[in-house]
């Protein structure tokens, strides 16, 4: 099976849901990285390029933002998260829509927009 159909998988999106209400951090680190971006002149960019920096962020420059304060965990994310986390952003700010790349189809789309729309 593909990792596009797994993607849409309601195990997956279940398991997104949960991780982003357990990590807002998360959201608001992918917000500010995309932002910069942006800003920087980028006109599409890659939601897993962004993860990535919220990684490093959190593992290397600032240490307490990489531990959930109510868990004590490490912040891990997952990389079946990345593209929920990349089209959240574009349904929340429709005018960056298309600047995550994607490689689904219209209904895969349709139906992944659905399922962050209910969160």
């Amino acid at each position: 099976m593909s990792t596009q159909i797994l993607l849409f998988d309601d195990g997956l999106h279940a398991k997104w849901k949960e991780f982003h209400h357990d990590n807002p951090r998360v959201y608001e680190l992918f917000k500010k990285f995309t932002f910069q971006a942006i800003q920087a002149g980028h006109k599409s960019f890659s939601s897993d390029a962004i993860c990535h920096r919220i990684r490093w962020e959190t593992s290397v420059v600032t240490l307490e933002e990489g531990v959930n304060p109510d868990t004590g965990e490490k912040l891990k994310i997952n990389n079946n998260h990345v593209a929920y986390y990349g089209r959240k952003f574009m349904r929340d700010y429709p005018k960056y829509d298309g600047f995550f790349r994607t490689r689904d189809t219209k209904s895969a789309w349709r139906r992944i927009s659905r399922c962050i729309q209910k969160t």
